[in-house]
């Protein structure tokens, strides 16, 4: 589907509120049941699977049966862009006295969180801006370059960069690239780094998944490793 197809496509279900509540939930990359859907939307089981039918039908979102069970997930990185960029849309012409006032759930949400697959917020935010800092990456408005000393740096937290782009295989997906932050308005980091950044900082305890959203928790330990390691100023 073209981007703009996909683009228009994304945006007539996100203006359901059944359909954006289900879209949204799959944005931290996870593959969940109907019935997980059904209860983050609040609809029963049987208006959920409508819905899913629906979007798969879009290509918006992929479907594998394991056992009994069948999940549900965003078709793609580019779909997870699509919605991600509606939601900075939506918000860009707010001035910041008529932003909406969010809850302290919310809060969670601004601090840390997955979009798709990388990492967002304040913390995904604060570790481009270190990047960038140190002269790590070199970003564009919508491009990025890791540097020679930004490697050197991947390669001592354990990721191989060019490995990593050697198993791309025939995927047109950028090795590094800025995603615009629609809480922060500023660019957390996408493409095949943002997506290995996220992947260490789950395996190696510095973030750590919260129950049914895609918000995640910084552990203290995390919290040092992101300082010591990357020099990440995330204020408190």
């Amino acid at each position: 589907m073209p981007n703009d197809a996909l683009f228009t496509e994304v945006a007539a279900l996100l203006g359901d509120t059944t359909r954006a509540a289900m879209l949204r939930a799959l944005m931290d990359g996870r593959a969940l049941t109907a019935s997980e859907l059904a209860r983050a939307a609040r609809v029963t089981p049987q208006t959920a699977s409508a819905h899913l039918a629906r979007m798969a039908e879009a290509n918006l979102i992929n479907v594998s049966r394991q056992g009994r069970h069948r999940y549900h997930r965003l078709a793609s990185a580019a779909v997870a862009l699509m919605i991600e960029s509606i939601m900075q849309v939506a918000f860009s012409g707010a001035t910041p006295n008529t932003l909406p006032v969010t809850g302290p759930r919310d809060m969670a949400m601004r601090l840390a969180r997955t979009c798709y697959d990388h990492l967002a917020g304040r913390l995904g935010v604060a570790i481009a801006d270190a990047f960038a800092r140190n002269g790590h990456i070199e970003l564009t408005a919508d491009s990025g370059v890791v540097t020679a000393s930004g490697e050197r740096l991947l390669q001592r937290i354990g990721i191989d960069l060019p490995a990593l782009a050697a198993n791309r295989g025939g995927r047109a997906r950028m090795l590094c690239r800025p995603c615009l932050d629609w809480s922060e308005r500023r660019p957390h980091l996408a493409g095949v780094l943002g997506t290995a950044l996220c992947t260490l900082s789950f395996e190696q305890d510095w973030v750590r998944r919260r129950k049914d959203t895609r918000a995640v928790l910084i552990t203290a330990y995390g919290r040092r490793k992101l300082q010591d390691l990357l020099d990440v100023r995330l204020e408190t």
